[in-house]
């Protein structure tokens, strides 16, 4: 069944001065997919109320939520979301996994867990709390009905992690491969087999990537995964296990000239998710 993309430009998750520019990112990547197997979700201009939630702009996070949701459940097979900054990720993962006959593992490649809560978190940016939200702990309106359990959870590529975040994972049994151990496969396949999943779903934030590969995201982190190491664990990951689902999120680029740069290197990843 062909691939269907989903597009959807969500900015309101970032704390980052250039948030608006994940829009003109999700922009320049939906103009390389195929426009028959394509579609977008529409996202509100306005950043969005904190509706007595405690989290900036929930009202527009919430309603892309909503909007999301509703558009994947027309969709049949496996969809790839394509961001915006990662907080897209949070309708996507719940209706894939939600949706599923079988049992999912998330595979989180981000040089950031996404862990915190509106109590540790020090940006206040939900971009940073969408993982700890799909565990079940966020603000009501946005937790998924039947939340991850940390057991199916691999983060891969992270390297910049908030005390809270610290905190929270030195309990959680979430599993973790680090950059270095990405350079073969095998360990991330191990994490995953030790899940017990029998298909995974694959979140890309483009920050995991070394910025000296890709520079067109928001909050880069030094030392990060080469595009050559991404790219041989997903195509290790879908030779292995069905893919319940995808998603690409981050890429802000500083101009149009910029995001052509980055580009080819983000269609190498879709490629890789497509194969």
């Amino acid at each position: 069944m062909p691939v269907t993309f989903l597009v959807v430009p969500q900015w309101q998750g970032s704390g980052s001065s250039r948030a608006l520019r994940l829009q003109d990112g999700a922009e320049a990547i939906r103009g390389d997919l195929p426009a028959t197997s394509t579609r977008t979700v529409d996202v509100p201009m306005e950043a969005g109320d904190e509706v007595a939630s405690g989290l900036p702009r929930f009202g527009s996070l919430r309603l892309v939520r909503e909007r999301t949701l509703a558009e994947l459940e027309t969709i049949e097979g496996a969809a790839i979301t394509i961001g915006g900054e990662c907080g897209v990720a949070l309708a996507a993962i719940e209706h894939a996994v939600g949706s599923s006959d079988e049992t999912v593992a998330v595979v989180w490649f981000d040089a950031h867990p996404d862990l915190n809560t509106v109590e540790t978190s020090p940006s206040g940016a939900f971009s940073g709390m969408v993982l700890r939200t799909l565990l079940g702990d966020g603000v009501a309106g946005l937790v998924p009905d039947a939340p991850l359990s940390p057991e199916q959870v691999v983060l891969a590529g992270v390297r910049s992690t908030d005390d809270g975040e610290q905190a929270f994972l030195a309990d959680s049994g979430v599993r973790s491969v680090s950059v270095e151990e990405l350079a073969d496969p095998a360990p991330l396949l191990a994490a995953v087999a030790a899940t017990g999943a029998t298909s995974v779903y694959v979140l890309v934030d483009l920050d995991v990537i070394d910025p000296a590969e890709l520079a067109g995201v928001a909050d880069p982190v030094p030392f990060g995964v080469s595009a050559l190491a991404l790219v041989q664990a997903i195509r290790a990951l879908t030779t292995r296990y069905p893919l319940a689902g995808a998603c690409i999120a981050g890429f802000s680029p500083s101009s149009p000239e910029a995001a052509t740069d980055d580009l080819p290197t983000i269609l190498r990843v879709i490629g890789a998710l497509t194969a």
